[in-house]
């Protein structure tokens, strides 16, 4: 039996990537500051501690630490998004280290949001732009102190993720809660592209990444070809069969992010991600398309 922690995973992926893997018939561990069930692990993200014991013959580390970006952008949230990140990143680089027998290979999340704004080019691992701002800038961070611990003994692939869409979690729900309410019309002008990838796919990218010792380094994880936002809410509307959704000036979603704590950057942002090194590589993916993927996921 294969043993496969999870840091911070006690959010929505951790969930789907423990209960994806536990059907597999792995045993998966959590490490968590809030330990509620049995295989869960307290660790506080940032020091060393008993913690590291479980890490010794592992097949696998992923690591999903950090606090959510769907918050407003105050100092204090851009330093517990930065900080969050970057502790428990460096702390389990120093943790496999002082591992007799480390993990065969070291998943990191990064993301997607990594790129820049982009209509047009389609951003791969080898040509994607990069750019400078506050949500680029900790990405970049973040796979830097990832990539700079070094761990002879260790795989290791950074996962830059798009959009997981899923039941539980993610953007589909907040999404399917103002299609309800009829306001499931198009955010800003709805041609920013949408990468996205459906939790089943997501869990299977990280086994297949898992699995293929070959592989190493940077990873996007999204479906070959983005959707639109526009695309995005009118499949919402057909599966919900909701008629009509009002749609949402920039100037009236800066309104609505300032009232429910968020930043317009998650819905205005063009993420136009191709997962090319996972296509290259022979990985299949169940769900291409985006109204399919909205169908499985809010009808079964």
């Amino acid at each position: 039996m294969k043993t496969i922690i999870i840091a911070g995973g006690s959010g929505f992926l951790g969930k789907v990537l423990e209960d994806y893997f536990v059907q597999k018939g792995y045993s998966v561990k959590i490490l968590t500051r809030k330990p509620k069930k049995e295989n869960d692990i307290y660790w506080n993200a940032k020091d060393i501690g008993k913690w590291v014991d479980v890490l010794e013959h592992a097949d696998a580390l992923i690591n999903l630490t950090g606090k959510s970006v769907d918050c407003r952008y105050t100092e204090k949230n851009k330093k517990l998004i930065y900080d969050s990140r970057i502790d428990s990143t460096h702390v389990l680089g120093l943790a496999i280290n002082l591992c007799k027998n480390p993990p065969k290979v070291w998943i990191n999340s990064s993301t997607a949001t990594i790129y820049k704004h982009s209509l047009h080019k389609e951003m791969t691992e080898e040509n994607g732009e990069i750019g400078n701002d506050f949500s680029m800038n900790i990405a970049k961070s973040w796979e830097k102190t990832f990539f700079s611990v070094i761990n002879p003994n260790t795989r290791k692939i950074a996962l830059r993720t798009s959009i997981v869409l899923g039941k539980n979690g993610g953007a589909l729900v907040p999404l399917k809660r103002l299609t309800k309410f009829g306001l499931g019309g198009k955010q800003g002008n709805g041609n920013q592209k949408v990468s996205w990838i459906h939790e089943f796919d997501f869990a299977s990218a990280v086994e297949f990444i898992l699995n293929t010792e070959t592989l190493q380094g940077k990873f996007n994880l999204s479906v070959p070809h983005p959707t639109t936002n526009s695309i995005l809410m009118k499949s919402l509307r057909k599966i919900l069969k909701v008629p009509f959704g009002l749609s949402h000036p920039k100037p009236i979603l800066e309104f609505g992010a300032k009232l429910i704590g968020t930043e317009t950057e998650l819905v205005l942002k063009s993420r136009n991600v191709i997962p090319k090194r996972l296509i290259d590589n022979g990985f299949k993916f169940k769900h291409l398309k985006i109204e399919n993927a909205i169908h499985d996921l809010l009808t079964n």
